[in-house]
């Protein structure tokens, strides 16, 4: 019960005064007490439940409408009065949150002189809401610390795109719009349960993603032999011709037959930040060109190879591309047979000059396998042939992966066993990037033993001992 001491005429103005109050009083106590269950269930910015399992992509069916938290401002003060509110105002994708026109007759809209500020629900549930410098900024522009409602509408373009998949995919079950974009194409690696929905999920990433015009998912591991995999476009165009900057340098290159790993370029320029001018790179098995390229563009001059036929043509190209073609030689052979040819004639005199060898051995599923290849590489050279100390021996940067608890002694032993000499306290081992749970792709950097190069070995095995097995296919096209 209130009582107001005001002079009332009559009976009737005493009447009207209290159902008013009555009526404002109640809109206020449902006003606050929506405010109180929006800040319980922020459900109010999930897509409809009606959603679910949705394997086509319905757009429509996204649209709803929902109360939220808005405060009145003049005109005048809104952008001032904004950034002092900064930290509670509204923040959805593709929504304003200055409402022009809103309610039904209210003066202060239609002649232009009020502006409605849409507030964030999950932070301002009352007046009481705001803090002490967003209360202070509202008085000192005349702005009531009140809230009302505002009757919002929400379609597909206001939801994030994990928002979409995790209203639309089985509940419980993970959820991800993790990919790698290599250019305008976005490259998924799907579980099995996001299957009957990949062309969905396809489909609302490149919505979502500006400049992807290109969803792929792999359908198969990577192949040793060329490094690249099976795949499947999910959603917009076929063209696999991809253009990626990385470091500074410019890259082109067909996605779908060559091996490209952007969460590489870190790595890519560790290993270049180690190199001088004049500097001689041996890039064993090179793709595209990611060391190469950039070596070159160092004033590196670089001996390239890869067996994929794709990827020499696309490293021939990028070189051009970025004009180092005249200190690149580029291969199209198998590694072992290129350390065994080119950079065995090549060796000995490059071990006369005064520069650094870095010879670099990028395959991390079988890069290690290959290091038996410099096992009496230059046993055959006369003795005025051979340096008098180990600072110009080749530097040797091979990576692996590992699933070993101790990765990098794992690294190293296999090296060791290659190699067939001891690496201990010769060698560095560098974590390049976890790969998945328990696997590391590690980096084993040393100086090329004499031992090795110069020693001749015999045969290790005879016909009594059984063959060696097949290589082994990478485990993930992510590596």
């Amino acid at each position: 019960t209130c009582r107001f001491l005001l002079p009332l005429q009559n009976n009737y103005n005493c009447f009207s005064i209290s159902r008013n109050l009555n009526r404002i009083f109640t809109t206020a106590v449902q006003s606050q007490t929506i405010m109180t269950e929006l800040c319980q269930d922020l459900s109010v910015f999930k897509p409809p439940s009606s959603v679910r399992g949705m394997t086509d992509l319905d757009r429509l069916a996204f649209e709803q409408t929902v109360m939220v938290p808005a405060i009145q401002i003049p005109t005048k003060n809104i952008h001032t009065v904004m950034k002092s509110l900064k930290k509670v105002i509204l923040q959805r994708p593709g929504l304003k949150r200055i409402v022009e026109n809103w309610g039904d007759g209210n003066t202060d809209c239609k002649n232009g002189d009020q502006r409605l500020l849409l507030l964030d629900p999950s932070t301002i549930t009352s007046s009481e809401s705001f803090g002490n410098k967003e209360a202070e900024s509202l008085k000192a522009y005349g702005v009531p610390q009140e809230i009302q409602l505002y009757e919002l509408k929400l379609t597909y373009e206001h939801f994030k795109s994990e928002e979409i998949l995790r209203a639309v995919l089985p509940e419980g079950q993970d959820v991800t719009s993790g990919y790698s974009r290599v250019g305008h194409i976005a490259h998924m690696n799907l579980r099995e349960h996001q299957l009957p929905y990949r062309n969905l999920i396809g489909q609302v990433i490149m919505d979502k993603t500006p400049g992807i015009t290109c969803v792929v998912n792999k359908t198969n591991t990577i192949d040793s032999t060329y490094r690249n995999f099976q795949m499947e476009v999910l959603a917009g165009e076929s063209n696999m011709v991809a253009k990626v900057r990385e470091n500074g340098i410019l890259y082109e290159f067909d996605f779908s037959r060559v091996y490209w790993n952007p969460r590489l370029s870190t790595e890519h320029e560790r290993i270049v930040s180690l190199l001088h001018r004049g500097d001689t790179v041996v890039d064993v098995f090179a793709g595209v060109g990611p060391f190469a390229i950039p070596a070159a563009r160092r004033g590196c001059n670089v001996l390239a190879n890869d067996l994929n036929p794709e990827s020499f043509h696309w490293l021939q190209h990028n070189a051009k591309l970025n004009k180092v073609d005249k200190k690149i030689t580029a291969f199209n052979m198998d590694g072992r047979e290129f350390i065994q040819g080119p950079v065995r004639e090549r060796l000995p005199a490059l071990l006369k000059a005064s520069h650094k060898i870095h010879i670099v051995m990028n395959l991390p599923a079988l890069a290690l396998e290959f290091l038996d290849a410099f096992k009496g590489l230059l046993a055959s050279e006369t003795e005025d042939s051979v340096p008098s100390d180990d600072i110009s021996l080749p530097q040797v940067h091979c990576y692996g992966f590992s699933k070993e608890k101790d990765a990098q002694r794992d690294v190293v032993e296999r090296a060791e066993a290659n190699l067939k000499t001891s690496l201990q306290g010769f060698c560095k081992v560098h974590l390049v990037r976890n790969v998945a749970p328990n696997k590391e792709m590690m980096c084993v950097s040393f100086t090329l033993p004499r031992s090795v190069l110069y020693t001749e070995h015999k045969q290790e095995r005879d016909s009594s001992e059984e063959p060696r097995p097949k290589k082994q296919k990478c485990e993930d096209s992510t590596n």
